[in-house]
C-alpha cells in the first residue's frame, strides 16, 4: 500500500525489521514481505512505558505498534506539543514504525452527548496519531442495541464514520473499523456500515473473531469486507487460538493483501518478550507455508 515505501525507506537496519525476523524467507518470497509482523498493546504491552516498549519490540523483531489508548505508554490526547514531539522521535530513532493508535471510540450510543463526545475525543486522536507520526486511528462500532432498529443503528455509526473519514484525511490518517462487538462483528453488518459510509478514508480492520467462521465460511466473509482493508489487520496467538490461520494466511497472500498484521494477544505468559519472539517466530514459518503452497 503506499504508506509501505515511507515505512520501508527509514534504515537498512529498519528493513530488516519489516522483513520475517530472522530472515526465514526465500528469495522466491520476496513479492510478500509487505505482510510485515507488529504488536497491539492490549495485554502483552500494556504496562511497558515507551523506551521499555519500543526496546522489547526490537528485540523480538517487531516492526512495528498500535498503542493502545489507557496504557503505562501514556501516548494520550492530553500530550502537550513538545510531548508529542517526543514520542515521535523515539520511534523515528528506532526500528520500530508507530502504526497508530488503537482508541475505544465508538459510536452506537442512543444519548446524544455521548455520541458527540466519542466523535470530538476521536478527532483529538487523529490529530495525536498525526503529531507523533502515526499513520491512523482504530474505532469500533461496538454493538448493535437490541431495542434499536438495526437499520438506524448502522445508519448513524456511519455518519460518525463519514465525519471522521473527511476528518482524518485532513492530517492524513486513515479510520480503521475494527471488526468488533456485539452483533457488529457479523462480517455482513460490516459490509453494511461500510456502504451507508462509502468514505475512502474509512477501512476495516480484520479481527479474527470466531464470527467469522459462520456461514458461508472464512473465505466468503473475507470476501464480503477484503475490498475495503485498511492498514492494519489483528491476529491472536498463532499457537493457542481455534482459528484456522493458514486458511487466513492464504486468503492474504492470495488476494495481495499489503499491511501489517498486529498480534492482539489475549494470554499472560509468564514471559512476554519471550512469548513475542516465539509468535514472530510462528508467523514466519506460517507465512513461508504460505508462499510456498
Amino acid at each position: 500500500m503506499e504508506d509501505s515505501a515511507k515505512y520501508s525507506m527509514r534504515s537498512s537496519r529498519r528493513q530488516f525489521f519489516q522483513r520475517p525476523f530472522g530472515g526465514l524467507l526465500t528469495s522466491q518470497s520476496q513479492d510478500h514481505q509487505s505482510l510485515r509482523f507488529g504488536l497491539v498493546t492490549y495485554l502483552w504491552g500494556r504496562d511497558w512505558d515507551l523506551p521499555t516498549l519500543i526496546q522489547h519490540c526490537q528485540e523480538t523483531g517487531v516492526g512495528g505498534v498500535e498503542l493502545r489508548t489507557e496504557h503505562a505508554h501514556g501516548v494520550e490526547i492530553h500530550l502537550s506539543r513538545m510531548e508529542r514531539v517526543a514520542v515521535q522521535r523515539q520511534f523515528s530513532d528506532s526500528d520500530v514504525v508507530l502504526v497508530g493508535l488503537g482508541t475505544n471510540w465508538s459510536f452506537h450510543y442512543q444519548d446524544a452527548a455521548r455520541l458527540a463526545h466519542a466523535i470530538s475525543q476521536a478527532k483529538a486522536s487523529i490529530i495525536l496519531s498525526h503529531d507523533v507520526g502515526g499513520s491512523g486511528i482504530k474505532v469500533k462500532p461496538d454493538a448493535l442495541p437490541d431495542d434499536i432498529p438495526e437499520e438506524q443503528t448502522i445508519a448513524q455509526i456511519a455518519r460518525s464514520l463519514r465525519t471522521l473519514g473527511q476528518f482524518g484525511e485532513g492530517y492524513g490518517q486513515e479510520i480503521r473499523l475494527e471488526v468488533h462487538g456485539y452483533r457488529t462483528d457479523q462480517l455482513s453488518v460490516i459490509r453494511n456500515i461500510m456502504d451507508a459510509t462509502n468514505h475512502q478514508n474509512v477501512r476495516v480492520c480484520w479481527n479474527c473473531n470466531e464470527a467469522d467462521l459462520n456461514e458461508p465460511g472464512l473465505a466468503k466473509n473475507f470476501d464480503l469486507v477484503r475490498a475495503d482493508f485498511g492498514d492494519t489487520a489483528h491476529i491472536r496467538e498463532l499457537d493457542s487460538h481455534p482459528y484456522p490461520y493458514r486458511e487466513l494466511f492464504d486468503l492474504f497472500v492470495t488476494s495481495d493483501y499489503a499491511g501489517w498484521i498486529l498480534l492482539e494477544a489475549r494470554t499472560e505468559p509468564p514471559d512476554r518478550v519471550a512469548a513475542l519472539k516465539h509468535q514472530r517466530t510462528l508467523f514466519d514459518a506460517l507465512l513461508q507455508l504460505t508462499i510456498e503452497k
